[in-house]
């Protein structure tokens, strides 16, 4: 079997699990986390971004989970099963061998309102007693569980949502203390089922057990075939498809949306303020996404996506908010949760006031994916053009303004060279559009104009000739791991490939630890240190590759694939002594970054 093996015992000293520990499950509208040892910590019903029912990642005591694991010790290996979602964890006890299989199944028959867990569980060798336990805390452990019988089954309720519990040869249930579960011993040969049917204001389900496992199977089958669909045949192949399921499970199937992560306030530093909520999508992923889901061969989402960014942005045309719910509404206001938070790490939030900054670089990925989208052959409608020309009127007016960056920072506006250089590639791209005729071309000779006033700033202002290269901030002394990004999309055009390639070396000297970078090192309105940010060191990959440095590009590339966690998925952030995950999980910037540089790498071998 292709097994990666990790030790599934002693690894909750504190009560918490590794973020590496966990592995992702989900169905198209919301996600769930698997643990290693079992246990499901975290589940928000019914979307991805509501409260969770399962909320034991940010609170051990108060936030629920619901455990399946065999009840004496054991040594617990997983995969995917392969190329598709479906989780199965093995289990080697003295007694015998067991493996559950964990499956969000997909509503294959339309969005149907019921959502279905379903643990599937399967003795090889010997014979293992289980146990099973469910404790359900609903509202982010606010709101508290109603647990009683309808017939032979157990439900929870809170608020809106219910949720029943199923078990068929899996022991039988008992309610007490708040939770559900069962103890129950397999033998060789025979197998058991769990499943959890969820509603939300909607009449719940009882599912039968053939129905179940039938779901289970269609969802296989499909995440089977929508792999096997994939166009990148580069020396990657394993990682990109890994990433490109890791993606999938963040589009929100309802609106073609993609969540920057699947939690909420997993911490860039363990026992400190930098929590934030990552369940919205941002404006500054945009691009990548488009550009991923055209390099895959994803035409359906990539298309989808195309016209929730259109959608979302018409609300506060012709200005952009830094990020969207995945209905396209604004998202709600930043509020402080009463938990723990992970390994005591508070404040724990949901909702990102992050909304109400103003920043300039989003614009430049807005319009580089209108132009990749027309560029793929996608239409622009006569509104959708004018929304764009004006997009490109409005840099010209705000470009002198200082902004907060693509870090969000909560420091005093600066005048980012990233966002100047994205402002750049906003003005560039709108010229490119007009002069296809793709949008109105009436305000082109101003956009150049603009365009050219903008270099000759960044030139002046951001440049520093003892450092040899670009600064984080006009006047700023120090580097930022965000100007890989103008590297990557052409800024300046060739003309600026010696700037870039210098800066490109200099932010492996300042940032760099082994093959990770940090995002920068100056103040940034807090205080604690954070890790190193996986997206940039993806970025290098893809910076260098396209600066010239092939080899260097690869060799990195190999290096950064070792540090996912053992299903090959990734975090925000690590810590480059230990290498253990920090920040929020799995997150879709990294996972979009892989992909790209990898596409990078493949085309650069085949010119």
């Amino acid at each position: 079997m292709d097994l990666s093996s990790a030790s599934g015992s002693g690894r909750r000293p504190d009560g918490y699990a590794p973020i590496g520990d966990y592995a992702a499950i989900g169905d198209g509208r919301t996600a769930a986390l698997v643990c290693l040892d079992g246990s499901i910590d975290w589940l928000c019903l019914p979307d991805i971004d509501s409260p969770s029912v399962f909320g034991g990642l940010l609170d051990a005591n108060r936030g629920g989970c619901f455990r399946l694991s065999p009840s004496t010790p054991f040594i617990a290996e997983r995969r995917y099963l392969p190329e598709t979602n479906l989780l199965e964890t093995t289990f080697r006890t003295a007694e015998g061998t067991i493996t559950i299989t964990d499956c969000l199944n997909l509503p294959l028959g339309g969005l149907a309102p019921t959502r279905e867990l379903g643990r599937r569980v399967e003795c090889l060798e010997g014979a293992v007693e289980m146990e099973w336990r469910a404790e359900p805390h609903f509202e982010f452990g606010n709101t508290g569980s109603r647990l009683q019988w309808r017939g032979s089954t157990p439900v929870a309720t809170g608020g809106a949502v219910a949720l029943a519990f199923c078990a068929w040869s899996a022991g039988d249930p008992k309610i007490e203390a708040g939770s559900v579960g069962a103890r129950f011993r397999l033998a060789a040969g025979e197998e058991a089922l769990l499943a959890l049917s969820a509603a939300h204001g909607d009449p719940l389900v009882f599912p039968a057990r053939a129905e179940v496992e039938s779901r289970m199977r269609a969802s296989q089958s499909y995440w089977r075939e929508w792999a096997a669909s994939r166009e990148y045949e580069g020396p990657w192949r394993d990682a990109v498809l890994r990433s490109a399921l890791a993606l999938k499970l963040l589009i929100f199937a309802q609106s073609g949306a993609i969540a920057a992560a699947a939690t909420s306030s997993l911490p860039e530093a363990v026992g400190a303020a930098r929590n934030w909520d990552y369940r919205f999508s941002w404006i500054r992923d945009a691009s990548a996404t488009l550009d991923a889901l055209l390099a895959l061969g994803c035409p359906r989402e990539a298309e989808a996506f195309f016209w929730w960014l259109m959608h979302a942005s018409q609300l506060t045309h012709p200005e952009l908010h830094v990020l969207y719910a995945l209905t396209g509404r604004a998202p709600p206001p930043e509020r402080t949760l009463e938990l723990e938070g992970y390994r005591a790490s508070r404040p724990v939030r949901v909702g990102n006031s992050a909304v109400e900054q103003e920043q300039l670089d989003i614009y430049g990925h807005l319009m580089q994916t209108a132009w990749l989208y027309a560029d793929a052959g996608g239409p622009l409608t006569g509104d959708v053009g004018k929304r764009l020309a004006a997009v490109a009127d409005l840099v010209c007016e705000r470009w002198r303004r200082p902004d907060s960056g693509i870090w969000e920072v909560r420091s005093t506006p600066r005048h980012f060279t990233e966002s100047k250089m994205m402002c750049w590639i906003a003005l560039d791209r709108a010229c490119r559009l007009a002069d296809r005729g793709r949008i109105p071309a009436d305000s082109a000779p101003r956009w150049r104009r603009e365009a050219e006033s903008l270099h000759a700033y960044i030139a002046e202002r951001c440049w520093s000739q003892r450092r040899g290269s670009y600064l984080r901030a006009a006047d700023l002394g120090e580097v930022d791991a965000s100007l890989l990004l103008p590297a990557i999309l052409g800024y300046g055009g060739d003309g600026e490939r010696d700037r870039l390639k210098a800066t490109l070396a200099q932010i492996r000297k300042e940032l760099g630890t082994g093959p990770l970078l940090h995002r920068y090192r100056g103040e940034d309105g807090l205080e604690e240190e954070e890790g190193a940010f996986l997206a940039c060191s993806f970025w290098l990959v893809d910076a260098l590759a396209r600066l010239g440095e092939r080899d260097q590009a690869a060799e990195l590339m190999e290096q950064l694939l070792g540090r996912s966690n053992d299903v090959g998925l990734y975090a925000e952030e690590i810590d480059p002594q230990s290498g253990e995950f920090l920040g929020n999980f799995p997150q879709g910037l990294v996972h979009l970054a892989l992909i790209n540089a990898a596409v990078t790498l493949a085309e650069d071998s085949r010119r």
